[in-house]
């Protein structure tokens, strides 16, 4: 059975658990849908840049459907016969507030620039096939998560799409559904009207911070409302809540299958609750290790649909050095968005208020305000793991922290309103509950248009300058002083010097768009960071400097003939006065920026050779090895 809050008295009630998952179901396929539905309308819309139209729009959007929201769920009009209408508002609000402003460009925030070009990657990868892979290296298994974009290979494969333009229709997809679904989660432990409010609270919070990566923005989004089950669950002694603890265990997986450092930090919050409930004593140990050891087995099968392949090849001696947690941005300081001057900031404060004045008498403050501390916890934690010259990106949970001040924010302001309720004369309760549906709704467009002209306008910058394969962008430019204006006839270079078909080159290049456009494999990735563990990023990189110390075309051949890794069957490098220079990274944590760049010359008289085919395209060289 599942757990289901009153927040009228204070308790919770069963729900089944067929009908939650039948629930969440729908709730998916009615989010897609809609997601979808708003989608195409405004992609076929044809503005042209500069134009304020989409903020405009995006804004008048977002009026309208924050207005049926909050209004439903002041009014008390979100029954259960109103739920699929709020799951269809709920999915085209966040849609097309973050819809409109990509109308102009088929990639999504971010474009095809830093993490979002692995991503693109990732997803072009798996879109050629759905056999689990690295995202570039060859017959690797995957370290990094696949779920999402195994996901987002089959939505491309289905709709006939390129990888790379259906990343945005597909990321745009998933975060109305994370808003949907949180609405179903939260539905479980606060009523129905309730729950819709801190669903906006939740978008909301995904349109500030957590949009540009929708594959972790899920697990983000949904860790506050499972949170407080996974505390009731281990709190209350009545029952053994066996589909409670079966639902936390798939959720802590489904963290493994998307974003394995929501796992972990998942994993603490739920020891931590363990520990402060028995340092409380308020449940002896032996009595919660079955239900903590029952989430970590349910957590680990599911999580090893993607992890297996790395782990057996990891168990079985492999040799793995990963520089993935080697990064200390300056936002790795412990965030305080309780303290920042703006309309989040205010609803941050009031979520920390409330949580800390009722963790007493409501377990969902409870399970909140430890959640939060599990998050400051957590950035102690990454500053001492500097020491082992490593972090925990401690950054990356930031997000968690917003969502559920956020959330807590919103039950605060209600439970402020229903204690000062009975001190309003009767004769202004309506204006007074007018003026707190305006207020609110003030309040969330603020928001809105905070999102809009910020971090959304921002990230959408790369999207509408950043160069399809065809050679050109969202603008229409064509700029052969732009490598991006090079891709197309690149990517017909490459097909024609190695030939092969993507899916069998391997590929050593920097410029690394290219393996965002078709699935090549890649010799080597940008950086250590992103680098599959298994990969040994380094000695490939020695690899590649040797094959440049080669005196002629035949050593040359010979050291790529009898290397330790697979070698290349094309080049891609870059042509200068003195030769042909390929751009390498050295990890150099703990400094920032964290890697160190270092450039290779080649000799072009080592492809002066029947065994190399070179063509000249822009200020490239491509050659091929035959």
């Amino acid at each position: 059975m599942i757990v289901e809050h009153s927040a009228a008295q204070g308790c919770f009630r069963s729900r089944s658990a067929a009908r939650l998952i039948g629930e969440l179901g729908a709730a998916v396929v009615v989010a897609a849908a809609t997601s979808l539905a708003v989608q195409l309308p405004i992609a076929r819309f044809g503005l042209s840049e500069p134009t304020a139209l989409p903020e405009v729009a995006a804004t008048a959007c977002a009026v309208v459907l924050l207005a049926l929201l909050l209004g439903g769920a002041l009014l008390g009009a979100a029954s259960r016969t109103l739920v699929p209408a709020v799951w269809v508002v709920l999915s085209a609000l966040v849609t097309s507030v973050l819809a409109w402003p990509l109308e102009p460009t088929r990639l999504y925030y971010g474009g095809t620039s830093i993490d979002q070009m692995f991503r693109t990657q990732y997803l072009t990868r798996l879109a050629d096939s759905p056999v689990l892979a690295d995202m570039n290296y060859a017959d690797l298994p995957p370290y990094y998560p696949a779920g999402w974009f195994w996901l987002g290979g089959r939505f491309a494969e289905l709709t006939g799409m390129p990888a790379w333009a259906a990343f945005k229709p597909f990321a745009l997809m998933t975060v109305a559904v994370t808003a949907v679904v949180a609405f179903v989660l939260w539905s479980v432990v606060l009523r129905r009207r309730i729950a819709v409010l801190a669903a906006v609270a939740t978008g909301l919070s995904g349109l500030l911070h957590g949009f540009d990566e929708p594959y972790a923005w899920m697990a983000a989004a949904w860790l506050p409302p499972v949170a407080v089950v996974a505390w009731h669950l281990l709190r209350c002694r009545a029952h053994r809540h066996v589909g409670a603890v079966i639902g936390v265990g798939v959720f802590l997986g489904f963290a493994g299958l998307t974003y394995a450092l929501h796992l972990a930090f998942a994993t603490a919050v739920v020891v931590t609750m363990a520990v402060v409930l028995v340092a409380r004593r308020i449940r002896p140990t032996r009595e919660l290790a079955p239900r903590v050891l029952g989430i970590g087995a349910v957590a680990g099968l599911v999580a090893l649909i993607s992890w297996g392949p790395f782990l057996v090849a990891r168990l079985g001696g492999a040799p793995s050095a990963g520089a993935a947690n080697n990064y200390l941005p300056p936002e790795s300081v412990p965030p305080l968005p309780f303290l920042e001057p703006s309309l989040f900031g205010m609803l941050c404060l009031a979520g920390f208020c409330w949580s800390v004045l009722a963790f007493r008498h409501s377990e969902v403050a409870t399970a909140l305000l430890v959640l939060t501390g599990v998050v400051y916890l957590w950035f102690g934690l990454s500053t001492v793991a500097v020491a082992a010259h490593t972090t925990l990106l401690a950054f990356r949970v930031a997000v968690v922290l917003d969502v559920a001040l956020a959330v807590a924010g919103v039950l605060g302001i209600l439970e402020l309103r229903q204690r000062i309720r009975p001190l309003v004369p009767e004769p202004v309760r309506v204006q007074a509950a007018a003026l707190a549906f305006l207020l609110g709704l003030a309040g969330s467009v603020g928001l809105v248009e905070t999102a809009l002209t910020s971090e959304i306008a921002e990230a959408a910058q790369p999207a509408h300058t950043d160069y399809y394969p065809t050679g050109s962008n969202a603008q229409r430019q064509d700029d052969p002083a732009v490598d991006g204006a090079w891709h197309d006839d690149l990517l017909r270079a490459v097909r024609e010097t190695a030939g092969r078909e993507p899916s069998d080159t391997v590929l050593l290049t920097a410029h690394y768009p290219l393996l965002s456009f078709a699935p090549f494999w890649g010799f080597q990735q940008e950086t250590p960071h992103y680098a599959n563990p298994l990969s040994r990023y380094e000695d490939r990189s020695a690899e590649i400097s040797r094959w440049a110390g080669a005196g002629d075309p035949g050593r040359l051949r010979e050291l790529l003939r009898r290397g330790e890794f697979a070698p290349p069957n094309a080049f891609v490098l870059r042509r200068q006065p003195d030769g042909l220079h390929i751009t390498l990274s050295h990890d150099a944590f703990p400094h920032q920026p964290n890697v160190q760049v270092y450039d290779v010359r080649f000799d072009p008289a080592l492809f002066d050779s029947p065994g190399f085919v070179r063509q000249d395209v822009g200020p490239f060289a491509v050659i091929g090895v035959r």
